[in-house]
């Protein structure tokens, strides 16, 4: 039986041996939400960079270029990180290019895997549901925040670890934590990560309805999955 485990942040991947793996990246706050929220509204393609200059340097090939820093919309770029810019916006067919402060760099930083999957809240029970297809050994990589630990990607690997519990071994102590801090908290996620400092970070900046969209679950069934450069839907 395949198992599942969990990097609570990108700078622990070195310790993860992620060859033969299915790596599923995790930004809850709020990258991968909104790269789930594009492709899901018709969005052809994602190119998940590292770099400010990188993404701008998309916008010549005809791309929409979306960055943020510090949870704010990086000045001249045409959107940010909230998923409400890919329900307004007329982005059906178009090409994006985005880079954030913590979730392209989860991406990039899985590479070494089998192959590299992008979940979130509202994609969970589609990413659960690949996975079991995939009957493959996963690591979530939580994004978290300039390298620490946060909650809400945390919960999400919880929220995957009580769908695959069935089929998958829970038994790395990492899943285990996530999994048992989920059930704590799934009766009402918004509450529970209300001190949070991603939560309190965002709230600052006016953006309450983004943070109630990215924690409801299963509103897509759409799989990002990483072809070359390019995220793409799962067939």
């Amino acid at each position: 039986m395949p198992s599942i485990d969990v990097c609570f942040s990108p700078t622990l991947l070195p310790l993860y041996a992620l060859e033969g793996k299915i790596a599923v990246a995790v930004d809850v706050l709020r990258a991968t939400s909104s790269m789930v929220t594009a492709l899901a509204n018709g969005v052809e393609h994602i190119a998940p960079v590292s770099e400010l200059e990188a993404c701008w340097a998309f916008k010549e090939q005809g791309y929409l270029v979306a960055a943020e820093r510090d949870g704010i919309k990086a000045d001249g770029f045409d959107l940010g990180n909230s998923p409400f810019h890919y329900l307004e916006e007329d982005v059906k067919g178009k090409r994006l290019a985005i880079t954030t402060t913590n979730g392209t760099q989860a991406i990039r930083l899985s590479r070494s895997a089998d192959e590299v999957i992008v979940g979130a809240m509202v994609n969970v029970g589609a990413v659960a549901e690949y996975l079991k297809k995939a009957g493959k050994d996963v690591v979530v990589v939580c994004a978290g925040w300039k390298g620490v630990f946060n909650l809400e990607d945390t919960l999400f690997a919880g929220a995957l670890a009580e769908r695959l519990q069935d089929s998958f071994e829970l038994n790395h102590d990492a899943t285990l934590a996530a999994y048992h801090l989920y059930q704590t908290a799934k009766a009402d996620l918004l509450g529970f990560l209300s001190k949070s400092s991603h939560v309190q970070r965002l709230e600052r900046l006016h953006i309450l309805p983004d943070i109630e969209f990215c924690l409801e679950e299963d509103k897509y069934d759409v799989v990002p999955v990483l072809q070359g450069d390019f995220l793409v839907k799962a067939e």
